[in-house]
């Protein structure tokens, strides 16, 4: 057996990455109220200020697995392996960015109104970042919470299922004209809005991978 790897298992971990994941995973969970109270908004200038505040989130997202990173490349025995803690902190930093992406659009195409479908899009992204929210707070005790731990991973799968079916429900719809009164550029950016939606639970089914491959290792 190899010195470094007989270090790693008597040598303390350093557990500094798990408030850094909580914190990443809470602003994320933020950044998805922010979106949600965005869909269900009507005046211009409100919507104006969830894109900016979504904006911040995304800021201090980009911060904080910064931080993550040079932390891991300055840390001799992490928690779990430092590839999937930077896996970790970079897929939930693509869910934020991804947010981020489709805040800005609204902000940019300002669409006359959210289909249902996109309602629904949204609430099911809020519901897995609680999810993700949730799984964070208990990587730190993996052992002892590993049957919650796949609960929130299993929920997070079965919301993925479900915004593909909305996703398909919604791009159906929208070349029906039910919900753009046959206007063309109306259609076209509530579909860009939407895809960007789709990409959002696309990537927090990703983050629900990652913490399964951890618990493979560690649990």
């Amino acid at each position: 057996m190899k010195i470094n790897t007989l270090l790693s298992m008597f040598a303390p971990k350093d557990v500094k990455f798990f408030p850094m994941l909580e914190e990443t995973a809470s602003i994320l969970s933020q950044s998805s109220t922010y979106l949600q109270e965005l869909f269900s908004c009507a005046d211009e200038e409100h919507r104006t200020e969830l894109c900016r505040l979504i904006k911040a989130e995304e800021v201090k997202g980009d911060k904080v697995t910064g931080s993550i990173i040079h932390e891991l490349n300055n840390t001799f025995i992490t928690p779990f392996d430092r590839e999937d803690v930077h896996a970790l902190a970079d897929v939930m930093d693509d869910v934020i960015d991804v947010i981020n992406r489709c805040a800005q659009k609204v902000l940019l195409y300002q669409p006359h109104s959210f289909p249902k479908h996109a309602i629904s899009l949204v609430e099911i992204i809020k519901k897995g970042t609680n999810e993700i929210q949730s799984a964070a707070s208990e990587l730190s005790n993996m052992k002892k919470t590993d049957l919650r731990l796949r609960a929130h991973c299993k929920e997070i799968k079965r919301l993925e299922e479900e915004a593909d079916v909305v996703y398909e429900e919604a791009i159906m719809s929208l070349f029906k004209g039910a919900d753009t009164m046959n206007d063309t550029v109306e259609l076209i950016k509530l579909k860009e809005i939407i895809q960007e939606l789709e990409k959002a639970a696309n990537k927090i089914n990703s983050t629900g991978k990652v913490i399964v491959t951890i618990l493979v290792k560690y649990a």
